[in-house]
């Protein structure tokens, strides 16, 4: 811990035991909203001794986006998800797919899936950015190297009622709904009715959908959960000049030069982080395992 942020921390633990001997105080009730306002304080105060960011201690939405290069780019990105489901499970994290643009070969152009679990957030959040795979593409018939790009985007989930305070500060005209018919691989329409929910942010253009719910309504619910969590993560980024680029935008380029991470099957295997310089060559317990504990303790250090 640099001199800073130890001076930091000192002025908060100072900070908390006057405010915690003001909670001793005989008269502290005398002023209900005042005694709120101390003990919300504390919480926050306390929150910030510990390092974790206001959302870090719940659950997380996940968006795996797939780059240039068609099958074997979609390939990656289901590669990609199955490391994450295998890593959740190990964690004992639940999840659950919120939508899924498939191919007819078992990848994906894009899937969204929620991540529930105390911690979630937090663990998860610094996967945000452009992983990329080498390897013998299994879609060429010569059988050459190719490399595929698959960008990852990790946002807080939500709750029901956190969302509706946000969304009340959001004017309905900055938003737009958008109805689709809830699709399966290919393409294929598995509803005939217009269940799934596309919503965007007209000022930002950010967008989220939803099409795993029964009814549109709950689609349109899920998604304006997911839109708003974009949106704060994305303000929030701003906030504090984009540190540690944990916000993907539409404007990042899925592509050489910004990946955070490169997996490598060929002609050498080896896992390697780009910001924490860890790396692996057990590249099978990283991909098909999900044991990336290693790279996302190095991560929180950054």
């Amino acid at each position: 811990m640099d001199e800073h942020k130890e001076e930091s921390k000192m002025e908060l633990e100072s900070e908390l035991a006057q405010l915690e001997a003001e909670m001793l105080t005989t008269d502290f009730w005398s002023d209900k909203n005042k005694a709120q306002a101390v003990i919300k304080r504390i919480q926050d105060v306390k929150t910030e001794i510990e390092g974790v960011g206001k959302y870090d201690k719940g659950h997380a939405v996940m968006t795996v986006f797939s780059g240039a290069g068609g099958d074997d780019a979609e390939d990656f990105s289901a590669i990609l998800l199955n490391m994450y489901i295998k890593f959740c499970e190990r964690k004992n994290y639940g999840v659950t797919v919120l939508h899924a643009n498939e191919n007819d070969h078992g990848g994906y152009r894009n899937v969204t899936i929620e991540i529930s679990g105390s911690g979630a957030y937090g663990t998860l959040k610094n996967e945000s950015g452009v992983h990329r795979l080498v390897r013998i593409s299994p879609f060429n018939a010569k059988s050459l190297r190719h490399t595929s790009f698959s960008m990852v985007e990790v946002i807080p989930k939500f709750e029901k009622t956190i969302a509706k305070d946000f969304g009340s500060d959001i004017p309905d005209t900055d938003i737009r709904v958008e109805l689709s018919r809830s699709s399966g691989p290919g393409g294929q329409n598995v509803n005939k009715r217009e269940t799934a929910v596309r919503v965007v942010h007209i000022p930002t253009n950010l967008s989220a959908q939803s099409d795993n719910e029964r009814s549109q309504g709950q689609n349109k619910e899920k998604a304006l959960e997911i839109l708003y969590g974009k949106i704060y993560k994305a303000l929030e980024e701003d906030r504090v000049s984009k540190e540690k680029g944990m916000y993907i935008s539409k404007t990042t380029q899925i592509e050489w030069g910004n990946q955070i991470r490169s997996y490598v099957l060929h002609p050498y295997k080896m896992v390697k982080d780009h910001r924490t310089g860890v790396e692996t060559s057990q590249v099978d317990k990283i991909l098909l395992e999900g044991e990336l504990d290693e790279f996302i303790d190095a991560e929180r250090d950054l």
